[in-house]
C-alpha cells in the first residue's frame, strides 16, 4: 500500500477515545517502509438475504452515505433543504418525494436565527404542519450561534478537530439524529477548498467514521463556482471535486431559464428552480425535472410600524402540458393551410415561416414570446411524429430551401391528444 502523503495528519479514530497524537513525517523516507495488506475472498451470498439500501428520502438521502446539493446563491436552496426536513420530521411528503421512513433531522445553517426561524415557521403554515407532528423530530442550528470547525489547515497539513468529531458523534447519538443537513459545506470547516487531498482527508478523516458509527446520512449544500447563465452540473461545484466524488448521490439546483418560462407560459421565472443529477453528463429536458416554486408566505407578525414578514416556500410545481388545449382538428386545419401553400421551416425565413400557419389557425401571436414558444412546440411535436415532415428543394431562384409539407394526414378529429 502506498505511504499516504506527508502533508496529511492522520488518526485511528475510536468511538469514545482520545486520538493518539501523530506526528506528521518530514518526507515519505521518514515513514515506516513496511505495510500488511491482505485480500479477501469473495463467497456467494444468496442475493435475497442482502440488506436493501436504506434510503431515508427520495433516492438522495441515504444512511451510511454522503449526499450534495449543487446550488447557486439566492435560487431556493435553504427553502429546499427546510421543506424536505419538514418532510422527514413529520413523515409527510410535502413535495412529492417518498418518506421512506421518518426521520429525525438535525440542520446546521449559515442564516441567524431568528431567520432559520421565520423559513420555518413559513414551511408549517403553507403545509399546515402542527407542533405536535414534528416535536422531537427537528433539530435546528446556525453556525453563528455554534462554533463548527471539522478540520483546520497549518502551513500544509490538515488538523482534524477530533474533540468536536468525538463531541458532534456523541450528540448524534443522544438525540438519535438520522439526518444531518449542514448548508453550506464551506462553513464547516479551514481548509482549502480547492485542494482535493485536503477536502478528501476531511471526509475520510473526519465525516466517514462519524457516519459509519451513526448509521446516519449526512447532507452537504454546496455553492457554485460563477458560471455566467451556465447550466448547474457537478464541474460547477465550487473547489475540489472531491467532496462530489465522495457523495453517494450529487443533485444540481437550476434556475428557471427565460426560455424554458416561455414554454410553460411563467411570467416570474425567478420564482421556479428544477433538480437534476448532478453526476449526469447532460441534465434531462426541463419539461422531466423535478420543479420547484416558491410560494410566498405571511407570517402575521405585524404590527403598527412595520408589515408583516412574507417569507419564500420551496413547493412542488408540475411543468405544464402547453398543448393540452391543442386538438386534432387544430392539427388538421395547419395541414390543409400547409398544403395549399409554399411554407419554410426555419423559423428565420419571416412570414413564409410555417409558424404563421399555425398562429392564424390557432389564434396566436407570432410576435409574442409565449404564444411563439407553443408555436414551436406544436410543431416541433408535429414533425416527431410525422404529421408533418421537413422537404429540401430549391426555391424560385434555384437555392436550396427546407420547406414544411403534409406528412400522415391526421384523420381522428375526436382525439383530442396531437403529440
Amino acid at each position: 500500500m502506498a505511504p499516504l502523503p506527508s502533508k496529511i495528519q492522520t488518526y485511528k479514530y475510536q468511538p469514545g477515545k482520545p486520538a493518539p497524537e501523530i506526528p506528521v513525517a518530514a518526507n515519505d523516507n521518514a515513514r515506516p517502509k513496511t505495510s500488511t495488506i491482505v485480500a479477501t475472498e469473495w463467497k456467494w451470498i444468496d442475493p435475497k438475504t442482502i440488506p436493501t439500501r436504506r434510503w431515508l428520502y427520495g433516492y438522495h438521502y441515504i444512511r451510511k452515505y454522503i449526499s450534495t446539493t449543487v446550488s447557486p446563491g439566492g435560487l431556493g436552496k435553504t427553502s429546499n433543504s427546510i421543506v424536505e426536513a419538514l418532510s422527514m420530521a413529520a413523515d409527510r411528503s410535502l413535495v412529492g418525494e417518498t418518506v421512506h421512513e421518518r426521520c429525525r433531522v438535525w440542520l446546521f445553517n449559515e442564516d441567524p436565527r431568528d431567520e432559520l426561524d421565520r423559513r420555518i415557521a413559513a414551511a408549517c403554515i403553507h403545509y399546515g404542519i402542527n407542533p405536535e407532528e414534528i416535536a422531537g423530530h427537528l433539530f435546528v442550528d446556525s453556525f453563528r450561534d455554534q462554533s463548527f470547525v471539522a478540520a483546520v489547515q497549518a502551513k500544509n497539513e490538515v488538523k482534524i478537530a477530533v474533540p468536536l468529531a468525538e463531541a458532534l458523534e456523541s450528540e448524534i447519538r443522544r438525540r438519535k439524529i438520522d439526518v444531518l443537513i449542514m448548508d453550506p459545506f464551506v462553513s464547516t470547516h479551514q481548509v482549502s477548498e480547492n485542494d482535493n487531498m485536503m477536502i478528501d482527508a476531511v471526509i475520510k478523516q473526519f465525516w466517514q467514521p462519524i457516519i459509519e458509527h451513526t448509521n446516519c446520512a449526512v447532507e452537504f449544500v454546496h455553492h457554485t463556482k460563477k458560471l455566467g447563465g451556465a447550466e448547474v452540473t457537478a464541474e460547477s461545484a465550487r473547489g475540489a471535486v472531491a467532496l462530489i466524488g465522495a457523495a453517494r448521490s450529487a443533485r444540481a439546483l437550476n434556475g428557471m431559464t427565460q426560455d424554458e418560462a416561455d414554454k410553460a407560459h411563467v411570467d416570474n421565472r425567478r420564482l421556479y428552480f428544477r433538480i437534476t443529477d448532478a453526476k449526469a453528463n447532460m441534465a434531462p429536458p426541463s419539461a422531466k425535472s423535478t420543479w420547484r416554486k416558491l410560494e410566498s408566505v405571511s407570517l402575521g407578525n405585524d404590527s403598527m410600524d412595520r408589515p408583516s414578514d412574507l417569507v419564500g416556500v420551496a413547493t412542488e410545481w408540475k411543468w405544464p402540458d402547453t398543448m393540452a388545449s391543442v386538438t386534432v382538428a387544430d392539427l388538421r386545419a395547419v395541414q390543409s393551410a400547409i398544403a395549399g401553400g409554399e411554407w419554410l421551416d426555419a423559423i428565420q425565413s419571416g412570414q413564409r415561416w410555417a409558424g404563421h400557419v399555425v398562429a392564424q389557425v390557432m389564434g396566436l401571436d407570432p410576435e409574442d414570446r409565449a404564444d411563439r414558444a407553443l408555436i414551436r412546440e406544436c410543431l416541433k411535436a408535429w414533425k416527431a411524429s410525422g404529421m408533418l415532415r421537413v422537404e429540401t428543394r430549391n426555391n424560385e431562384k434555384r437555392e436550396p430551401r427546407n420547406y414544411l409539407v403534409v406528412g400522415e394526414w391526421a384523420t381522428d378529429p375526436g382525439n383530442n391528444s396531437t403529440s
